[in-house]
This record gives C-alpha cells, sequence and structure tokens, in this order.
C-alpha cells in the first residue's frame, strides 16, 4: 500500500530513518500486535505501539480502572474509574492514531481462549503481573510458534526479554517453574515505581516494532535487568531448554493447561 500525505507528515521521523524509511512503515501498518495486560507495563507499549502506526492491536484484561492504578497506568486517566480498562486504552489510541484497528477484549485469560487469540497476531506483549498467567502465555506463544516479549516490574526494578520460540530461550526456559504461591511478593504488596513500569513497557514496545521490521538485535537470548534506583541496566545471557532442539516442539509442553496447574519442567529436577 503507498502512504497517503497525510500518513507522509504523520510518520515522517520514521521515514526518515534507514532502518524503516516508507516500505518499513507500510510493513507496520500492514502488521499486529497482541497486548496482554492494560496496567503499568500495558500503558505505555499501547501508547507507542499506536502512535507507530501498527495497523492493528489486540488489547486484552479484565479489570476496570481503579485509584491505585493512576500512580503508573498513564493511559488511564482519573475520569476514566470505573471504566473497563481495555475501553479506556482503546479510545486512547485511537485518539492517538485514527490509522489503526484496536480490538477490545475485556476478559481474563486462560487455557481455554488464549491459543486461538494469541494465533490472530505477529507478535505479542506479555505486560502482566503474576506468574501463573505469565507461564500460560509462554506455553500459549510456544505452541502456537509465535513471537512474544516477556517483563516484568517490582520496586524500582524491571526485567525484560524476547522469545522466538522455533530458536531462542523462552521464559519457561529461563525461570523454569512458578514460584511457590507468597513467595515473591506482588507490586501490591511491595510497591512499584510507576516511571520505571513505563521504561519497561516502552523497551516492549521496542521490541516489537523492531521484530516487526527485521530490523537491529533483538533481546533474544538475553535478559535485560535495571536497576532504576541505581540507574544500571545489564543484559544476561540465557539458553534455551537443552532438550528442546530448535524447530521442534517442546518436550513438555503439548498443551495448556489450566492457570497454576501448568506442566513442571523436568530440566528443574535434574
Amino acid at each position: 500500500m503507498a502512504l497517503r500525505e497525510d500518513q507522509l507528515n504523520r510518520y515522517l521521523r520514521h521515514l526518515v530513518l534507514n532502518e524503516i524509511g516508507g516500505k518499513g512503515q507500510e510493513k507496520l501498518l500492514a502488521s499486529s500486535v497482541l497486548i496482554i495486560g492494560a496496567g503499568g507495563l500495558g500503558s505505555p507499549a499501547a501508547l507507542y505501539l499506536a502512535a507507530a502506526g501498527i495497523g492493528r492491536i489486540g488489547i486484552v484484561d479484565g479489570d476496570k480502572v481503579e485509584p491505585s492504578n493512576l500512580q503508573r497506568q498513564v493511559i488511564h486517566h482519573t475520569s476514566d474509574l470505573g471504566r473497563i480498562k481495555v475501553q479506556s486504552a482503546s479510545e486512547k489510541m485511537r485518539d492517538i492514531n485514527p490509522d489503526i484497528v484496536v480490538e477490545e477484549f475485556p476478559y481474563f485469560l486462560d487455557h481455554t481462549n488464549i491459543l486461538g487469540l494469541v494465533k490472530r497476531y505477529d507478535f505479542v506483549l506479555d505486560c502482566t503481573d503474576g506468574f501463573p498467567i505469565k507461564f500460560l502465555i509462554n506455553d500459549a506463544c510456544v505452541l502456537a510458534n509465535k513471537p512474544f516479549n516477556h517483563a516484568g516490574v517490582l520496586r524500582w526494578e524491571g526485567q525484560t526479554m524476547t522469545c522466538l520460540p522455533w530458536r531462542s530461550a523462552t521464559y519457561r526456559c529461563v525461570f523454569k517453574n512458578q514460584p511457590p504461591p507468597g513467595a515473591v511478593p506482588t507490586c501490591a504488596q511491595a510497591g512499584v515505581l510507576g516511571a520505571m513500569a513505563g521504561t519497561l513497557g516502552t523497551l516492549q514496545a521496542t521490541e516489537a516494532v523492531k521484530y516487526l521490521l527485521g530490523a537491529g538485535e533483538l533481546l533474544e537470548n538475553r535478559l535485560l535487568v535495571y536497576d532504576s534506583l541505581r540507574m544500571r541496566m545489564r543484559t544476561i545471557s540465557v539458553k534455551r531448554d537443552p532438550r528442546w532442539a530448535p524447530g521442534t516442539p517442546h518436550p513438555d509442553i503439548v498443551e495448556l493447561a489450566p492457570l497454576g496447574q501448568e506442566p513442571v519442567c523436568e530440566l528443574r529436577n535434574r
């Protein structure tokens, strides 16, 4: 498709980048991303992907906007209190960029509904804040062979990595299995710096755009760890499960299980 005159003006700063240009912007407009979670990570990711001109963006969240969300979930405003999050978010995204299609999914994901949804998109962002759903997203993307980016935040720190299930380490390769209930505090219990969550969500959007363009180096087989209190970033090399040869089915993930009943990775027990 050829860019319209108004699009040439809107995406001008992209068009002058050698890695994007007109063809790259057309590719973004023809691409799709699924954002799971419209909170502290999903808010900046959704705003920047909408502004970037990702043609079709799905956003999933079953929550409503609460007062405690406003400290970090910047896509929601005080006037949105009580609204369904995906409706609040999609309104801002469409207002930023009428070029895009925003698909709203105002419910929580589980083993019965995630796989079909993941299959509909080119890239998936895990912007959630609980271990069961993170493992479920990982397993669904592995089964669907879909690229995804994981991120997590707590207190002053965050981490992110991009997973290409056909060849690179995935979330389960690195973290193996869920920690026992109560072993890791939640953001509600331990707190989280809002601006730091914004940084990680923006990095997630960056990884999605790079993947869709085929540009640069992804956080593939690398976990980026951000300590905002000391203003330090470092990347840790991570490895794919050695039992899982590239291009082959995962040895443990053969179907999706109810939340909290995911398969145990045998590597952990060796």
